[in-house]
């Protein structure tokens, strides 16, 4: 690089500059089998963790296919396996009656079980799903211009549904990239993710919620 070209760049526009420059071609995933993660039964392939001495089923259940959270207390059940890369997607919603919600889709998420593990969260507050979420200091790189502190704006303004229909997430890690899609859109991404294997949560965060449809495709190449 001449001498002094580097002048006036902060350190975000250096660091975007180089991976501008050593970012390999574009590509389309290779994909394995579909793995469902959730059997539309019952909880087989989760764990969980809550703050409290309440046993799973008391906050999780399912019926009629449904995933249920009641909310409360705060924690998450987990994948008992690891995944790294791959796409994800699900559906959730909030129901008219329940009124707006929170909760969220955690990845990557290595360490001990607490509230809340190192991880990065796609958000899933009601309003604000495509927005990121990054816990306990996990190694990513993110728009500065649509961040404060841990907390990452979507892009664009919400593409949610009304409460009672179903919305879905497309959530792609390939690598050290992650792309948030809420509805068809695309809300978010994110570089330089840490590559790690981790457990996949969704968060029990203060309100109801309903998932459905959880399916993971590994990214294979």
């Amino acid at each position: 690089m001449p001498e002094g070209v580097a002048l006036g760049l902060s350190s975000q526009q250096l660091a975007d500059l180089l991976a501008f420059l050593t970012a390999p071609a574009q590509r389309e995933p290779e994909f394995g089998e579909p793995i469902e993660l959730f059997n539309g039964v019952d909880m087989t392939g989760w764990t969980y963790h809550l703050n409290g001495s309440q046993a799973m089923e008391d906050v999780w259940s399912v019926e009629d296919g449904v995933l249920r959270c009641e909310g409360r207390p705060a924690g998450y059940i987990r994948t008992e396996a690891d995944y790294t890369n791959y796409e994800l997607t699900l559906e959730w919603r909030f129901l008219p009656e329940r009124g707006a919600g929170n909760s969220g889709v955690l990845m990557r998420m290595t360490g001990k079980d607490k509230v809340w593990p190192k991880s990065i969260e796609a958000q899933l507050m009601s309003r604000n799903a495509g927005d990121i979420w990054n816990i306990d200091r996990f190694p990513m790189v993110v728009d500065e211009e649509r961040t404060n502190g841990r907390h990452t704006r979507k892009r664009l303004p919400t593409n949610e549904r009304p409460f009672g229909e179903w919305n879905r997430y497309r959530i792609l890690l390939d690598r050290g990239e992650m792309t948030l899609e809420v509805n068809g859109a695309v809300q978010n991404t994110a570089r330089w993710c840490e590559e790690v294997p981790g457990k996949i949560c969704l968060q029990s965060e203060g309100a109801y919620i309903e998932f459905r449809n959880i399916v993971l495709r590994p990214i294979v190449n």
